[in-house]
């Protein structure tokens, strides 16, 4: 009787296991390119959200939103994302109001072309729209997701 579902190859003198062998939903994801170094500022980030990140978070973690994961300060490539959502291929961002600059616009630009071309779709909210509309913002994240 073969417990495995998975189809091994034989080595001699190694042991292959398949991947993901308990847990998980089954399938297997690409895993997304990312910048070893920004790893701790990526964790000092989640430590010290801003109001309306933390309020956003407050709607959309622990799978609130259609029980879908999110994640809080994601590193992708050389940028960090304020949300994500792999299954939904998402990203939101809060905006404060240095991204209303021209240097932060510019930024922005760059860092939406890159998570796009990954496949993503971005959403994009001022930190004063969440602090005072978060179930509107709620209801258009509700509406990107499938």
């Amino acid at each position: 009787m073969r417990l495995s579902k998975f189809p091994l190859k034989a080595v001699p003198g190694r042991l292959i296991t398949p991947p993901f062998i308990k847990g998980g939903r089954g399938d297997f994801r690409e895993m997304l390119p990312f910048n070893r170094t920004l790893k701790a500022y990526a964790r000092d980030l989640r430590k010290n959200m801003t109001d309306a990140e933390s309020f956003l978070w407050s709607g959309i973690r622990k799978k609130q939103l259609k029980g879908l994961q999110f994640y809080r300060q994601k590193n992708i490539g050389n940028y960090i994302v304020d949300f994500y959502c792999p299954a939904a291929k998402l990203v939101v961002e809060v905006d404060g109001g240095q991204h209303y600059a021209e240097p932060g616009k510019e930024r922005d630009n760059k860092r939406d072309a890159f998570v796009k071309s990954l496949g993503f779709r971005v959403l994009r909210f001022s930190d004063i729209d969440v602090l005072k509309d978060l179930p509107g913002v709620l209801e258009k994240i509700y509406d990107e997701v499938p």
